[in-house]
């Protein structure tokens, strides 16, 4: 099989304040990439979500180093979402694989995830199965997980690993915000893709500091009731108020409809709760319709943010590779 038959991958690492790990971590992916003859690495792609120390400098040096490997550098923390989908956009394989930038995931993993790909997986998530992180990041994130997978009868073990691998149609289907990425599985699998998991080698941290705790294990638990309202309800969002709306306008007919009948035969209303409750209910019910309609109206219209307007500078790359068809040189700058 030549070069150019093999299926091309294209990896996307979010970083912010990894100085010290950049130029290893390139290294590493890069030397794995050229040790295998079972995929074609195309890109390397490190964005910089609003890093305070050396991160873009060492990623700029990674650059010059090889044509492969480009940076993108956000005007500020965006989240790490933001950073994914900006990196999904600017890859030029078809096979987007995501890992994190501290060195805890391992690059020897890379042709596994890409042959679970080949195998028929749309999104492959890896098993941080055992774990070298304090037990005040490992058990939320275990809570978090039996969570998730309850929630959305999807049995992965860890949505919370970095380490994935997708299908470039997955992210034309999702799109990410906030801090959705860990959840992109759960998204995927309400489009239709199909979702695998492989166990995967965690290393110990050996540079710089988790980002997790107890606030975002919070926000994670906001961010799932978010997703899964949206994965139900967000091609028919009149189906989430107007059932509501219906029931509770119905409830407020009967009621208004019973003291009518009382009011008819002699029996004094006015000044009856039931009377209030009756009202009461009616336009609730009311409001919740015009919510729902409201909410059809909204997602019919375009929403999709402006990308290209959040990245700072590029480096790593020439003009004529801005788009996918322009695959990158494979050799190293002399």
């Amino acid at each position: 099989m030549t070069s150019s038959s093999l299926p091309s991958v294209s990896i996307v690492v979010p970083v912010m304040n990894e100085e010290q790990t950049i130029t290893r971590l390139a290294e590493e992916v890069v030397a794995v990439a050229d040790a295998q003859d079972g995929f074609r690495l195309v890109d390397l792609h490190f964005i910089d979500d609003g890093s305070n120390d050396a991160t873009w400098e060492r990623i700029c040096e990674a650059a010059g180093a090889d044509l492969r490997v480009r940076g993108i550098r956000l005007r500020r923390n965006f989240g790490k979402a933001t950073a994914l989908q900006i990196g999904a956009e600017a890859a030029a394989g078809d096979i987007i694989v995501t890992m994190d930038g501290d060195l805890q995931d391992d690059p020897r993993e890379l042709p596994r995830f890409v042959a679970a790909v080949l195998a028929g997986d749309d999104v492959v998530s890896g098993w941080k199965r055992t774990r070298h992180d304090p037990l005040g990041k490992t058990l939320p994130s275990k809570v978090f997980n039996a969570i998730t997978a309850w929630a959305s009868s999807i049995p992965l073990h860890d949505f919370n690993c970095g380490y994935k691998a997708y299908r470039r149609e997955v992210f034309e289907a999702v799109h990410l915000y906030g801090e959705l990425h860990r959840f992109v599985p759960v998204l995927a699998h309400a489009c239709g893709f199909r979702i695998g998991e492989i166990e995967v080698t965690h290393h110990p941290r050996r540079f710089g500091h988790s980002k997790y705790g107890a606030r975002r294990f919070l926000r994670g638990l906001l961010d799932l009731f978010t997703v899964m309202t949206v994965t139900r309800y967000a091609r028919k969002p009149g189906h989430l108020f107007g059932a509501g709306g219906l029931v509770l306008g119905a409830l407020g007919t009967l009621v208004l409809a019973w003291l009518s009948v009382q009011w008819l035969l002699g029996h004094a209303i006015g000044e009856r709760p039931l009377l209030q409750l009756g009202v009461l209910l009616v336009l609730v019910g009311m409001q919740l319709l015009m919510f729902g309609l409201l909410a059809e109206l909204m997602i019919s219209r375009d929403r999709d943010s402006p990308s290209a307007a959040l990245v700072r500078e590029r480096c790593g790359e020439r003009l004529s590779s801005t788009t996918r068809n322009d695959a990158p040189e494979r050799a190293l700058r002399q």
